[in-house]
């Protein structure tokens, strides 16, 4: 698999990485045997965070006894000292490692949190000194929101920026990542398939191979996903005029009032299972009934109803949703829906 450098690191990954926040979701067998499957494709990046719950552990599993052949990345939400350094020490010990090759700082995306870590005494300090120790090889950060990522890559404090790029996310895309060229920073793509919500793989991918040095990491669940992706890049590079014709139908049929799965909104108060929630409008299209009103995800929607309205999500989410007035649609639709399909089965 073809490498690109990412940026002043001068560290060669392979332009398709993985994403660790899905495997929070399957058994651990089936996590360890996605990371093993991107590893025997070649793929030598792998991104995951403090915040993603067992993924760090799961990935420590599955590269036991590999770790020199892959490129590990992890990240931070904190925003002390004293957090930083169990985060960090935590990560180390989870993910069964002595040094991590790009630690970044998590989910930098408003002037208020940009402030605090560029504080050379707040958590910045910490992975600086890891690295003079060697603990921490480099030092990224994450953003979500474009004019603070602007801000981040004008300091030159730090190597790489992680940012949402798909091509339902392209304003000022192109703006972003000349600048990242400019400062010679390493652009790393989250959110290749909008959370999931661009279900043409094959589309969203090729999209984004029209960009040749940066690095793609879509969360990955299953085996048979990072495997469709690894054939997109090994085949031609060029949309078609048909799937350029998809492209603007889903970005139409998509527009921006849509969750991006990342999970930033949780924990909810009452327990709710949000993104499975918000996402119902598209499983709707591609879900059999029988899955979308019984099992698993009927039991999301049982939850949804405890809605407590006290808007904790909403100040976490990095798109700005109103995921309050967005889980009561939901609610109402899966209802109708769920009458509907109860009544077919009846007659």
């Amino acid at each position: 698999m073809e490498k690109v450098r990412l940026g002043r690191t001068e560290m060669m990954v392979t332009g398709l990485g993985f994403g660790g926040i899905p495997i929070q979701r399957v058994s651990e067998e089936e996590a360890i045997a996605v990371v093993n499957k991107c590893l025997d494709l070649g793929i030598n990046f792998l991104d995951t965070a403090n915040g993603y719950t067992t993924s760090e552990e799961r990935i420590g599993r599955a590269i036991k006894g590999k770790r020199e052949e892959i490129i590990l990345a992890t990240k931070s939400l904190a925003r002390t000292r004293e957090d930083m350094e169990k985060h960090l020490k935590l990560s180390l010990e989870r993910l069964g490692t002595d040094y991590i090759d790009l630690y970044q700082l998590h989910n930098v995306s408003d002037a208020e949190a940009l402030e605090t870590v560029l504080d050379p005494n707040g958590p910045r300090g910490v992975i600086e000194d890891a690295k003079k120790a060697g603990v921490v090889k480099h030092i990224g950060i994450t953003s979500h929101q474009i004019d603070v990522a602007k801000d981040i890559i004008k300091t030159d404090l730090f190597e790489t920026i992680m940012f949402p790029f798909n091509f339902m996310a392209y304003k000022g895309n192109d703006e972003l990542l000349s600048l990242a060229r400019q400062h010679d920073v390493g652009f790393i793509a989250m959110k290749p398939l909008a959370g999931g919500m661009i279900a043409n793989a094959t589309i969203a991918i090729k999209y984004l191979l029209q960009f040749p040095d940066i690095v793609l990491i879509p969360g990955i669940e299953r085996v048979p996903e990072i495997e469709e992706i690894a054939r997109v890049f090994e085949g031609p590079k060029e949309l078609t005029a048909a799937e350029k014709q998809e492209m603007e139908r889903i970005k139409e049929e998509l527009g921006t009032r849509f969750c991006r799965k990342c999970d930033y909104c949780q924990p909810c108060t009452a327990g709710i299972p949000i993104s499975d929630v918000m996402a119902f409008p598209n499983l709707a299209k591609r879900l059999p009934p029988v899955r979308l009103y019984s099992g698993k995800f009927a039991e999301s929607f049982e939850k949804a109803a405890d809605c407590t309205d006290c808007g904790e999500c909403e100040e976490r989410c990095p798109y700005n949703l109103p995921i309050r007035d967005m889980i009561k649609e939901h609610l109402k639709m899966h209802r109708a829906g769920k009458k509907e399909y109860e009544k077919q089965l009846a007659s």
